[in-house]
């Protein structure tokens, strides 16, 4: 069974669509607004916090941020490896919402 806090976790449910909507925009810094304040909703270390947790450093490491971006991903790693999850990728923003989810997406909705 899929881990409890993923149930039912689809693309559009992990990464917000105005997050996405703003990245393929090229309205970088949008993105990372839109994917923090979903995040800010989420508990800490849950898997859904550190799926935006990974994606927020994606962007940051985007926008030049190397630093703040890899100390993201430094934090949200642990969590998605520990549950055996696929590691979110750029890809789940810039995929738009009418094509299939990217792989990890997929994963995330099968049982485990």
């Amino acid at each position: 069974m899929a881990h409890a806090d993923l149930r039912g976790l689809a693309l559009g449910e992990a990464v917000p669509p105005a997050a996405a909507q703003a990245f393929r925009d090229g309205e970088e810094r949008r993105a990372l607004t839109e994917l923090r304040r979903a995040q800010a909703r989420e508990e800490a270390g849950s898997l859904r916090w550190a799926v935006l947790e990974r994606l927020c450093g994606l962007v940051l490491i985007h926008l030049l941020r190397e630093v703040e971006g890899t100390f993201a991903l430094e934090r949200a790693d642990p969590v998605l490896d520990a549950a055996g999850l696929t590691r979110p990728d750029l890809a789940w923003l810039s995929e738009d919402e009418d094509e299939d989810p990217p792989e990890a997406a997929q994963a995330l909705e099968s049982p485990s």
